[in-house]
């Protein structure tokens, strides 16, 4: 994958990573996206249907779990104490009170959300059993959601909030999981007010990223950076490519690429070459549910503290490396990603380029 150098060559410093680290709950951050819940219902095999040929599950418990966008103001809030606020919207059913709740739970500030009338609250229903002998296996996922872009006055009340919360933060994510709230009207606004203010504007995307011009950083991941830039990265020439197009498209400052097992490339506006950061703490990967909601958590939590680019992707790096151990959409804490950062052995890690 072209040359290799030492670690110690990427200028890195361990205790001020450190230091970054512990400021991490300092910063108050507002997200702006797609908010959804993930119902988990479990369920003990009992025998097949008369009905139909299908399995019956005598019900044991449901878990709620903060999903999409929900789930990196789920991240956020473990990380920083509780310094968020949320703006996404809730239907008016059975299931709206039902995220408000999972959110005041979780210790995340509600008061900007919006209820529209018009579309469900966005729900994720995972149906697993499992038997005496046997470990618990999804049987259906059931999604309950309206992926149509919000109505002009609901747009309205939406960027109205957004004008009220952004001054009251220090960092603002859009997290857009393709569910219609991220409108092109909704993040030219978005991109105006973090400018007046001043405010670092971080967009989580997978799609469409020449849409979300002017934002401070973006953290694709490298199937949907391809996509992007019409082509595939094979090498340090093309990575380097990718990167360079991506924030010519996007007028971005720093571009943070997820390359899965090659780790992070992180891309600066003004600077030709990229800087590779390592995958962190290599173990068996349980389940990468929500890895990219730890990252964008942690990263932008580490840009609003003042970390420089690279050093708020390490945090990320190591805060995936976390999660990515347990099932579900797993978070992690300060204390956590202090602890594994004091486990690295540094003179084991190249970065590749």
């Amino acid at each position: 994958m072209g040359i290799e150098q030492n670690f110690e060559s990427f200028d890195f410093d361990k205790q001020k990573l450190k230091n970054y680290i512990e400021k991490l709950n300092s910063p108050r951050v507002l997200i702006i996206g797609d908010m959804g819940i993930d119902e988990m219902i479990y369920g003990e095999t009992e025998r097949i249907s008369r009905e139909a040929p299908v399995l019956i599950l005598r019900h044991s418990n449901t878990k709620i779990i903060l999903g999409q966008a929900a789930n990196a103001a789920n991240n956020l809030a473990t990380i920083n104490g509780g310094k968020v606020s949320a703006i996404g919207l809730y239907g008016n059913d059975y299931y709206g009170p039902m995220l408000l709740e999972a959110f005041e739970k979780a210790g995340i500030n509600t008061e900007f959300m919006v209820k529209d009338d018009s579309r469900p609250t966005t729900v994720k229903s995972r149906i697993s059993g499992s038997s005496f002998h046997s470990v618990t296996q999804q049987v259906v996922r059931i999604d309950r959601l309206n992926e149509q872009a919000p109505s002009p006055e609901v747009e309205d009340e939406l960027i109205k909030n957004i004008e009220k919360a952004v001054p009251l933060h220090d960092a603002v994510i859009l997290s857009d999981y393709n569910c219609g709230l991220l409108t092109d009207r909704l993040i030219q606004a978005t991109v105006a007010i973090c400018k007046k203010h001043g405010k670092i504007l971080v967009a989580d995307v997978q799609k469409d990223m020449y849409r979300y011009k002017g934002v401070y950083a973006l953290t694709p991941n490298q199937p949907d950076s391809e996509k992007a830039v019409g082509y595939f990265i094979r090498d340090k020439k093309t990575l380097n490519s990718a990167g360079a197009d991506i924030l010519a498209l996007t007028d971005a400052q720093v571009l943070l690429l997820t390359r899965g097992a090659e780790g992070m490339a992180v891309f600066e506006k003004g600077k030709t070459e990229h800087t590779d950061v390592p995958v962190f703490n290599k173990t068996s990967v349980f389940d990468v549910t929500g890895a990219g909601d730890t990252v964008v958590a942690s990263f932008t939590l580490a840009l609003a503290a003042g970390a420089e680019p690279k050093y708020a992707a390490i945090i990320g790096n190591i805060a995936a490396s976390i999660v990515i151990r347990s099932f579900g959409c797993a978070t992690t804490s300060i204390e956590e990603i202090l602890k594994n950062l004091n486990k690295l052995d540094m003179d084991n890690y190249t970065i590749k380029a």
